[in-house]
This record gives structure tokens, C-alpha cells and sequence, in this order.
């Protein structure tokens, strides 16, 4: 897929809604990392993969154990897994090809959103928000989960005791609480009921920094960019701010230690926001100032290009569309139903969006036909305009120019093996076992159309026994097909089946010849008589031959 090809000609946002895919009751959905799957969570319990080329359901995950509402579903780097967390406080991680669960844990919280370690392929560490405690590190594999800070003390050093497995009580001691890995998983971005991000190394249990955001609202949503340079922020005072990532997006731990090193001068929380002022910076925010709508699900584009949220209102399906420099060039009105989830694709302009309804929207580009941008000479006609030919438009004139030689060198190899890094990817680094599409497996039998047609046999089996004239039917064709003989007959104790031949017209004639016409012995009519016999025999191997 060439996009500095397909992006001119596609534009850069989405402008209507194409079409809607529709399976049960869904209530969350993910791209790939191509964008060529579409993995949704179902209000049942079971995964839906599309696939996104051809709109089909490639997969289907089932969980006889989970029967409750999925709440996010999360692709790991390459595709081979996928991590779905439900609202019965379970943690599912699938194998995509062959459709087996790996590995379900069970949390003492509901889950409301479980992003896998985005720096391995076969990842065994997600991060988990569950709805009444704090973000946690979970490991998949054992099962142990590790509490992560959401709060710095005045007096201290950032180091923040975290409790492991259990907490001290059983009521909820947090609001929802935001968080996400950066683009490489070395650091955990919290963001807390204060208004504060806090930048944790998830292995120590350490804050390194802080950045308080304007106003101190609850943060409820935090999401990068898929290259790592911006951070998006979902605040509870309606408000979507932009931060600048001012790390290196590798070895982003190193870098904080050395920006500690810079303000040993300084202790607590002080030297945290010193720390976080050289991390974030404040790029831009984003607000409908008419309306004052909270926002829902709200994201980069694959370029990072535009920021999309969609509204929270209540019977209200909009989605507004800015571009990186405030300003607003889109808003997209939807169906009268509330929007819940919604993701914009890795590669392509299109936004696909969940609705309360259970139902998939896919909005992509309205595309007008435009000749002219294909040939700049190409002249566009309201109507119908009578032609005149000029008097030497057809003349044949020798060739007068000689045809410029190509500098191109003709004997240099033409390389047709290394790949060109895609512009649409941040990290190009296409690997082998990357998954992009799956199989097609076809869909078994509707069992109720099994039942009809055990059913019809049934009947059809005691009509033949009980020899009535409905028995004998038309066949293909135009031919009776009489069911009371079988086709197929049971030879040598049933171990050998034979297909019955139907005598012809001519022999039946000639048995009807032979009853009626009984011929004494002579020497005449016996010739006839072994005449007539041998064109039955005849006659019978010449029926053979049709059969």
C-alpha cells in the first residue's frame, strides 16, 4: 500500500458514513496495526475480527466462561494476540490464528480499558484501568497484578508504597483513573482525579514527574499518537488538550534520570513538576465553546495530523474533526443514537464509530469525479456542444524533433527487493510474522434448515411406504421419477450399492408382446421366438448404454 499515492487522491478526513456492519450487540472495537482487521467486543462476551477489505467476519472469539459486556479490546504489536477485558472483571488474551484462549485472569475490579505492552510481540504485561481503583500492571502469565501511584505526597522523594495482589479495604478508593504506556512501554502516563499526568516507571513504582493541566479536572481519557511525539488528553472540564512529548521516544528512562540529575537543588513535589515542565508541554486544547459538550473516545489520526472526539451527549451521534492547529474543519452528524466508542483507521481518512445500538459506522470520503485532475487539458461540459473540425487537426506532419535521450542508465540493476519506508507508519519496521489478513473459514450450517430437511426426509420416507400416487413425482427435466424404487439398492448383504435400471419403452413392449401372444412350439415360430429374444437382449444392452 503506496499512501503518498493514495492520500492526495483520498483527501484527509472522512465526510459521510459508507456503510455499517452489524453482529449482535457491539460495544467496542480496535484496528490492527496495518488496519486491515477490526477486532469488536460484543455485549455477549465473544470477539468479533472483520476483515476490514472485504467487510466479512474473519473470526469469531468465544469464551464459554464470559458471557458479560467487553469492555476494550487491545491488538498486540504484530497481531498475533488479542487482549479483551469484560465487565466480569476478567482479562482474556486470545491467539488470533488458531482462535485458542492463551491465558484469563481474573481481577478483583471491573476493567474499563487493557492495553498490552506495545515493545514485545508476544507480550505477557498489559495495563490495566479498572472503574473504582488505580491503574495496575498485570502480569498474564502469573496473574500478579502491581498497583501503580495515582498521587505524589507533599514530602518525599516520588517513591510511592504500592500494594500488590490485595488491597487494604474493599471499598474503591479512586475515581476512574486514565493511563497508557508511550509509544515503546518504558514509561506509564497517569492521569489522576487532580488534574495532574504523572510520568511512572512501571518497574520501580516510581514517579519521576509530573505536569499539572490547566484547571485541575478529572482526566478521563490519555492517548499517544501513533508516532509518539503528542499526547492527547480528555478532561472533565470539557476540554481536549494536546501536550508536545519533549522525550526521546527510546530510552525515554535514561533521559528522565538525567533531567533529575539537572535538579538535585530541588526535592518532592517541586523537582517533579521541574521534571515535567522539560517532559510536556502544552500545544494546544480543543473545546466546543457554543455547546459545551463532554467528549467520548477521543484520538489521533493514523498521522497524527487531526485530533477526532466524538460527543457524549445523549441521543446525539457527532463527531468533530480539528486539525493539530486548533482549528475545527469538521463535524460529522450520525444517526439519533449515542456514540460510545469510536477509532480512526491506521492508513486511510476513515473514522469507524460504535454506537448505543450495538451498530458499527464506518464514515470515509464523499469522492467527486474530477477528469481534470487526471488530464490538465480535459474540458468539462454542462451539455452537448457541436464539434468543428479544424481544416489540419488529422494532417499527418513528419516528425521534426528527434526524442530526447533518457539520462536514466539502463545497465544499472533495478533493486526491487528492499522495501521503502511507508510514510504512513512511524515505525516502518515491517516484520515477516506480521499479521495482516486471516483466513476464510466457511460458516457451518444454520441448524434449524438441518432439522427441515431431516424432517422432509421423513416424510418423504413414509409417502414411499405407503405407496400413494403422490409418489411418484416430476423429476429434472421433465422425467417422473418414481420414489417408491429407490436409486441405490443394497447388493451382496448391502456392502455394494448399485444405481437400478429402468426398463426401456421397446422392452416393455416386447414382455407385453410375449404375455398376450403365447406361441406353440414349431420350427418357424421358434426361429421368431429366439428372434424376439435376441432383440430383447439386445434392447437391454443398448439401455445399458444410456444409463
Amino acid at each position: 500500500m503506496n499512501a503518498p499515492i493514495i492520500d492526495p487522491l483520498q483527501g484527509d478526513f472522512p465526510e459521510v458514513i459508507e456503510e455499517y456492519l452489524e453482529h449482535g450487540v457491539m460495544k467496542c472495537i480496535a484496528f490492527n496495526r496495518r488496519g486491515t482487521l477490526l477486532a469488536a467486543g460484543c455485549s455477549d462476551g465473544n470477539c468479533v475480527i472483520w476483515d476490514f477489505e472485504t467487510r466479512g467476519i474473519a473470526k469469531e472469539l468465544r469464551d464459554k466462561e464470559c458471557n458479560a459486556a467487553i469492555t476494550s479490546v487491545c491488538w498486540s504489536k504484530y497481531g498475533h494476540r488479542i487482549l479483551v477485558s469484560a465487565a466480569d472483571k476478567s482479562l482474556t488474551l486470545w491467539d488470533v490464528v488458531s482462535g485458542e484462549r492463551i491465558t484469563r485472569t481474573i481481577l478483583q475490579q471491573t476493567p474499563l480499558q487493557a492495553r498490552l505492552h506495545p515493545g514485545s510481540s508476544t507480550p505477557s504485561l498489559c495495563l490495566a484501568c479498572p472503574l473504582s481503583s488505580a491503574p495496575m500492571i498485570v502480569d498474564l502469565t502469573t496473574g500478579s497484578t502491581t498497583v501503580l501511584p495515582v498521587s505524589v505526597p507533599d514530602a518525599g522523594n516520588g517513591l510511592v508504597p504500592a500494594s500488590r495482589n490485595k488491597f487494604s479495604d474493599g471499598t474503591p478508593p479512586f475515581t476512574p483513573t486514565a493511563a497508557c504506556f508511550n509509544k515503546y512501554g518504558d514509561l506509564v502516563y497517569v492521569g489522576n482525579s487532580k488534574g495532574e499526568i504523572l510520568i511512572i516507571d512501571y518497574k520501580t513504582i516510581q514517579v519521576h514527574a509530573m505536569v499539572p493541566v490547566t484547571g485541575g479536572a478529572v482526566i478521563k481519557n490519555i492517548v499517544f499518537s501513533r508516532n509518539g511525539q503528542y499526547l492527547l488528553t480528555n478532561s472533565n472540564d470539557r476540554t481536549l488538550r494536546i501536550y508536545e512529548n519533549l522525550l526521546p521516544l527510546k530510552d525515554g528512562r535514561r533521559a528522565l534520570d538525567d533531567l533529575e540529575a539537572t535538579h538535585k537543588e530541588l526535592n518532592g513535589v517541586e523537582k517533579l513538576k521541574a521534571v515535567g515542565s522539560k517532559c510536556l508541554t502544552l500545544f494546544r486544547d480543543f473545546q466546543d465553546s457554543v455547546t459545551k459538550v463532554h467528549w467520548k473516545a477521543p484520538c489521533f489520526s493514523g498521522d497524527g495530523e487531526w485530533v477526532v472526539g466524538g460527543c457524549a451527549s445523549k441521543g446525539e451521534h457527532k463527531i468533530y474533526i480539528w486539525d493539530r492547529a486548533g482549528h475545527l474543519v469538521k463535524i460529522l452528524e450520525g444517526p439519533k443514537e449515542a456514540l460510545i466508542d469510536l477509532a480512526w483507521h491506521p492508513v486511510h481518512p476513515i473514522v469507524v464509530s460504535v454506537s448505543l445500538t450495538g451498530l458499527v459506522y464506518i464514515w470515509a470520503k464523499d469522492y467527486t469525479e474530477n477528469w481534470s485532475a487526471f488530464a490538465p487539458d480535459f474540458k468539462e461540459l454542462e451539455e452537448n456542444e457541436e464539434y468543428v473540425e479544424r481544416e489540419d487537426e488529422f494532417d499527418l506532419v513528419p516528425e521534426t524533433e528527434k526524442v530526447k535521450e533518457s539520462d536514466v542508465n539502463e545497465d544499472d540493476e533495478v533493486d526491487i527487493v528492499t522495501l521503502e519506508k511507508d510514510s504512513a507508519f512511524s515505525d516502518s519496521d515491517m516484520s515477516q510474522d506480521e499479521l495482516c489478513f486471516l483466513p476464510a473459514i466457511p460458516s457451518p450450517d444454520v441448524p434449524e434448515q438441518q432439522d427441515k430437511g431431516v424432517e422432509s426426509s421423513s416424510k418423504l420416507v413414509d409417502s414411499n411406504h405407503s405407496g400413494s400416487p403422490l409418489s411418484e413425482e416430476a423429476g429434472p427435466n421433465g422425467r417422473a421419477t418414481n420414489h417408491a424404487s429407490s436409486p441405490l439398492e443394497d447388493d451382496a448383504g448391502g456392502s455394494r450399492m448399485k444405481r437400478k435400471r429402468k426398463p426401456s419403452e421397446k422392452i416393455l413392449e416386447l414382455q407385453a408382446e410375449k404375455v398376450k401372444k403365447p406361441l406353440k412350439p414349431s420350427g418357424r415360430l421358434s426361429k421368431v421366438k429366439n428372434k424376439s429374444v435376441a432383440d430383447l437382449d439386445n434392447a437391454e444392452d443398448n439401455s445399458n448404454l444410456y444409463i
